[in-house]
């Protein structure tokens, strides 16, 4: 048994601990996933959607490695790779105000916006979205699934399926804080149109510039925030005619800025990043 380091972060509420492993490896490969079933538990652990080490990376700054809290990788989590930014810059390990940050699904280029020395926002070009129904992955026989009825737990839902680096399914609907998404979400999760499995984000328009969304997260659960998830409801949005390229979304944690630019084709991101606490765990 041995102590390591942790710092808990969130963006807006979607949370992780996160490890340095810039100088080498803390976990062996075979203990990342029981180490972030374990300390994600918000009962007997620290308490978090997963966990997010930052390691070397050659072709970019730093890699973002992610776990969700029932242990699978993840590929992408918008909020959480601009808590890596802060993380970075914050701690000194650079001194770079914009820096390119790899992950599975690629590379993202990430603007912090500095404060008393101390990074408060930061905005992300989450790069392309994939709506080509083979790539993100949706068994479909269409070249997209645009506002298709879909039965999903004996009932009949609406979806949009996007990628953001990660597949989504969007949900335009009404009443959705009363929406038991406890009961509903693994039916999503585990949909046969999907064979990853997919994040879920139910999804009211308020107006042309403000939508309201919950989500459901395969491998954390409904969670307080999902950034990636915000960028695939705004192009879904934008596709079904519901909303403009740029547009507040407010999740369970705030509000985020999403922009899908018309010219390049890439949605950015923006929204702020926190450390919550820090300390040591024994494992």
């Amino acid at each position: 048994m041995r102590e390591i380091a942790f710092t808990k972060m969130n963006g807006i509420g979607n949370d992780y601990i996160y490890i340095d492993c810039t100088k080498g490896p803390v976990l062996s490969d075979e203990e990342i996933a029981p180490f972030s079933v374990r300390f994600s538990d918000r009962h007997f652990g620290v308490g978090a959607d997963g966990v997010i080490l930052i390691k070397p990376s050659n072709a970019g700054d730093f890699f973002m490695d992610m776990y969700n809290a029932d242990g699978s990788r993840g590929k992408m989590c918008g909020n959480g790779i601009r808590c890596v930014a802060k993380y970075v810059y914050d701690k000194g390990l650079t001194q770079k105000k914009e820096i390119r940050i790899e992950t599975i699904s690629g590379m993202k280029d990430i603007s912090m916006k500095i404060e008393g020395n101390k990074v408060v926002r930061a905005t992300v070009n989450m790069g392309r979205p994939i709506i080509e129904s083979a790539k993100i992955p949706v068994i479909w026989s269409e070249a997209n699934m645009i506002n298709q009825p879909i039965a999903v737990g004996g009932k009949l839902f609406n979806i949009t399926a996007v990628s953001m680096g990660n597949p989504h399914a969007v949900v335009f609907t009404r009443g959705i804080e009363e929406m038991n998404l406890a009961h509903i979400g693994p039916f999503f999760e585990k949909h046969k149109l999907f064979p990853e499995s997919v994040n879920t984000e139910f999804v009211e328009v308020i107006n042309r510039k403000h939508l309201r969304m919950r989500v459901w997260e395969r491998g954390s659960g409904e969670t307080m925030a999902c950034g990636t998830g915000a960028c695939a409801v705004l192009v879904a949005a934008v596709l079904n005619g519901f909303a403009d390229r740029k547009a507040t979304i407010t999740l369970n944690g705030g509000d985020l800025e999403i922009k899908w630019r018309e010219d390049s084709g890439e949605v950015f991101m923006e929204g702020p990043a926190e450390i919550s606490f820090e300390g040591l765990v024994k494992f």
